[in-house]
Parts: C-alpha cells; sequence; structure tokens
C-alpha cells in the first residue's frame, strides 16, 4: 500500500512539473512570435497597412533565420506570425491557456465577434485544438441562436442555445428516438461537447409520477451556469402541435415538482429531426422564453448545406423578433 501511494505521488508531482513547464515554454511561444509578428507590420510603409511586407523581402528573411534558427521560421509561418499580432494587438490580453495552434485557428476568422466567441469557449470548455477546429467546421458560432439574431448577450439563455444541433452519431444507430437517445448517451462526451459549456448530464428517461399518469422525460441536464434543469424530448419525423405542448407540460411538471428554491426556472429544448417552422411559430414557444425548438442533425453537412440551414434559421429567427416588436 505504501509502495502504491509513494508511486502516485511521484506520478503527480511529475505530471504538475511537465504542466508546469509546457506553460512556461507556450508562453515563452506565443511571446515570440507576437513579437516578431509587431516587427513585420512595423516594418510595413512604418505601420501603414495599404500593402503587405513585400512577399520576395519576407522569403529572403526566412531564409536567413531558417538558416540561422532552423525549422518554423519560413515565409509562411512569418505571414502568421503577422497575422497572429493584427487579431491580437494587445499582447497582455493573450490566453496562455491557448496554444499557439489554437491561435493560428483563430486568426483565420474573418470577424473579431468570432475569435472573441472561439476564443472563450476554447478556454471556458477546455478545447483542444482539433476540438476547435471541429467547432469552427461545424459553425458552432452562427448556430447559437445569440449570434442569429446580431444582438448577442452573454447571459441570455439564446446564449447556450443552438439551432440546429448536430451530433455526428454513429452511423450504424437507427432513426429512432430510443436509439438516438442510446446513442447520444454511449457518445455523451461528444453530446456535451456540442451542448456547449455549463452542462452536466442528470438522467434519461426520468419518471415522473402524477396522481393519474406516469410520464418520462428522454434526457435530463443541469447547467451550473444558468443554474437551472434542461429538460429534453427528442422527436423523429414532423414536429406536431402535440409534441410542443408535451415539452411545455414537462417543464411546468419539472418546476413544479423537481426544481428547488435555488434554481431558476427549468428550460425546455425539443429536438426534432424535422421543423415546421409556421407550427413553431403559432405554438406556445412563441410565447415562453424558457421553451425551445431546434432541429438536430447526426451528421455534419457539406459547408454549403450547413451555410444554407444556418441562415435560414437566421431568417427565421430574426422574423419572429420583428413581428413581436410590431405587435
Amino acid at each position: 500500500m505504501k509502495d502504491t501511494q509513494l508511486l502516485e505521488s511521484i506520478k503527480e508531482v511529475i505530471v504538475e512539473s511537465r504542466q508546469r513547464v509546457f506553460r512556461m515554454v507556450n508562453s515563452a511561444l506565443l511571446q515570440t512570435y507576437w513579437q516578431i509578428g509587431k516587427l513585420i507590420i512595423d516594418e510595413e510603409q512604418n505601420g501603414n497597412e495599404k500593402a503587405e511586407y513585400g512577399k520576395g523581402t519576407l522569403k529572403n528573411l526566412a531564409k536567413q533565420l531558417t538558416l540561422e534558427f532552423g525549422k518554423g521560421l519560413d515565409d509562411s509561418n512569418l505571414r502568421n506570425m503577422r497575422s497572429f499580432y493584427k487579431a491580437f494587438s494587445i499582447r497582455d490580453a493573450l490566453r496562455h491557456e491557448l496554444s499557439w495552434t489554437h491561435y493560428h485557428l483563430l486568426c483565420r476568422l474573418d470577424s473579431e465577434e468570432k475569435r472573441n466567441y472561439y476564443l472563450n469557449e476554447s478556454v471556458a470548455t477546455n478545447w483542444n485544438s482539433r476540438t476547435l477546429q471541429r467547432q469552427i467546421n461545424s459553425m458552432a458560432f452562427e448556430r447559437v441562436l445569440e449570434h442569429q439574431s446580431g444582438n448577442p448577450e452573454t447571459n441570455s439563455i439564446q446564449n447556450f442555445t443552438k439551432d440546429p444541433y448536430i451530433f455526428e452519431l454513429p452511423t450504424q444507430s437507427k432513426n429512432s428516438e430510443r436509439s438516438i437517445e442510446t446513442a447520444i448517451i454511449d457518445n455523451l462526451q461528444q453530446f456535451l461537447l456540442e451542448f456547449g459549456k455549463g452542462f452536466a448530464f442528470v438522467v434519461r428517461q426520468q419518471h415522473i409520477a402524477t396522481d393519474t399518469s406516469d410520464f418520462y422525460i428522454d434526457l435530463v441536464f443541469y447547467n451550473y451556469l444558468l443554474k437551472c434543469f434542461v429538460v429534453i424530448d427528442l422527436k423523429t419525423g414532423n414536429l406536431s402541435h402535440q409534441d410542443l405542448g408535451q415539452i411545455d407540460m414537462y417543464v411546468r411538471m419539472y418546476d413544479d415538482l423537481k426544481r428547488s428554491s435555488d434554481d431558476n426556472p427549468t428550460i425546455g429544448i425539443l429536438l426534432c429531426s424535422e421543423k415546421d417552422e409556421t407550427i413553431v411559430k403559432y405554438s406556445v414557444l412563441n410565447d415562453k422564453s424558457q421553451l425551445f425548438a431546434s432541429k438536430y442533425l447526426r451528421y455534419l453537412p457539406k459547408e454549403e448545406e450547413l451555410k444554407h440551414l444556418v441562415e435560414l434559421d437566421r431568417l427565421n429567427f430574426n422574423l419572429d423578433i420583428d413581428q413581436e416588436s410590431n405587435q
């Protein structure tokens, strides 16, 4: 027993030491690349950004640096360092939890708002660079409802809700509600990454009994940032008014029978394979700020298809807001 404890203690010391070394090396690397990028930008026509630093000059500079310092300083990487400084010009604002690979991916984004979203999500949810790439490829920013409205507010419920969701379930899973639920549980880590920050799994098929009936809620989560339960109902096929009425009932029952005084009101999300916007518009969802209907996809679609879906949802979202403001 003592030998085991000693082994575990030594392993812990080694792991902590390696982590400290990695953080120090990563911090030094980011600082170095930031300073190189700044020097290149400063050289461009004395700070005037009308033209990029001459490509021939940059290649010549890269050759000399590579001869003296080895790999990693070719003209392509020097351009990346230049982009790094342009996108993140305040050195003290750099987040050293993120690697150079993270920042390289972030620099490619076309707006500061997008960069800040993915940067903050990477830090908050501990995304590695591969997960960050997947989130960018799946247009996570555009799928968050708050960004679809064009008026992001950090503390709003819409900031935690997407449309559509992309689960990338195993291809062999059947297209039934129970099979999809099982596939989600079997791939819970991937599901939570898609759902976003603050979500923790509570239970599946939660039994709620009333005086006259028994009900089973497909999935229940808790969001510790919103401090509320999130009940999820899965539906395949065409969305109906009965489906929307059911999620409304589940939320009311959960608030009445499960929610404690310290919890905020329960959120209900109806995940459906097909969504009729007309039914959504004239249903209880139009009156309830705690209820959402989102389409889910079982696979990551092609870029153009995904852009079309996101744009369609954004237009519908804005149309609903405009109609509400005119009433």
